[in-house]
């Protein structure tokens, strides 16, 4: 039986300095959480390389570089276990990577963890259960911080969470960042969350990263049309602004990754679309002070 081959992510290729948020955006289904996945071998690319602090991560190295690189996931009622208190979630990872000398020394790193993230110590014996949403993700962002990694990938971290919640969150992830020092991956399709939390956006449409930028410069100059797209449909809380704001309206349907078409994947929704974007897939270009767009028109 022959099988159609699926790129879920090609030819993704980015950087992320110590200390810095990435923010990276695009549709359900464009390949965001692959990427980070990717980037923690949770899963094993068929191609390219990743490198942390020059070393290749591979599954050799994978074991020791764990401590250095974990995960916030999106659902923070699937990913705690329902059979754990919280302390032994938190203290799961202390116990992988034997982070303690006694049992006094395990209960301190936990109870300052959970400091950290605004919980209490009596919750400490308490089930994933009995918390909200947004306690339950500061739950799981605890456990990321239990060995002090240099760097996070935040999946969708606040996209499960009220709007209140997000914020609350949000705002806890900076002060985190200030404290500690560690570098994030922020995986959301919300633009106005990313553009406040992000040093940089990227932009990702059908498994290609087609924009990177500064956030301030991506959000006041966006070129690829579909980043364009993407910011018109951003609601602004100021009516005047709203009125003068050009809506650009995509036509069409997002390609099947199994049939995508060829040259640049956002043709056929493309109003700048030419022939030279049917024959060839455009790659990142800088367009001056960092600012990198794959587009033939732009």
């Amino acid at each position: 039986m022959k099988t159609t081959p699926l790129k879920a992510v090609d030819g993704v290729s980015f950087s992320i300095k110590p200390g810095e948020t990435l923010g990276l955006v695009g549709e359900s289904g464009c390949g965001k959480t692959t990427v980070g996945r990717s980037l923690l071998r949770l899963y094993t690319p068929t191609s390219g390389d990743v490198f942390f602090d020059g070393e290749r991560v591979d599954e050799k190295s994978i074991g020791h570089m764990r401590r250095q690189m974990q995960m916030v996931f999106q659902d923070p009622y699937s990913s705690l276990n329902p059979r754990m208190t919280v302390e032994d979630i938190i203290g799961e990872p202390l116990d992988v990577h034997k982070l303690y000398t006694s049992r006094g020394e395990r209960r301190d790193k936990i109870l300052h963890l959970m400091e950290l993230v605004g919980l209490n110590a009596e919750h400490a014996t308490r089930y994933a259960h009995e918390f909200s949403g947004g306690q339950r993700q500061r739950i799981g962002i605890a456990r990321a911080l239990a060995t002090n990694p240099r760097f996070i990938v935040c999946d969708e971290a606040v996209s499960a969470l009220d709007v209140s919640i997000q914020a609350q969150v949000i705002n806890m992830f900076e002060e985190l960042q200030e404290k500690l020092g560690v570098a994030y991956l922020f995986i959301a399709h919300d633009l106005l969350v990313v553009h406040h939390i992000s040093d940089r956006i990227a932009v990702m449409y059908l498994g290609r990263i087609v924009e990177i930028a500064d956030s301030n410069e991506l959000n006041d100059n966006p070129m690829h049309p579909y980043t364009q797209s993407l910011l018109s449909a951003v609601p602004y809380p100021d009516p005047k602004m709203a009125k003068e704001r050009q809506r650009i309206v995509l036509e069409g349907d997002v390609p099947s990754p199994l049939h995508m078409p060829s040259g640049c994947a956002f043709r056929t929704r493309c109003r700048y679309a030419t022939e030279k974007c049917a024959q060839e897939c455009p790659s990142l270009t800088d367009r001056g002070n960092g600012h990198q767009v794959a587009c033939w028109n732009k």
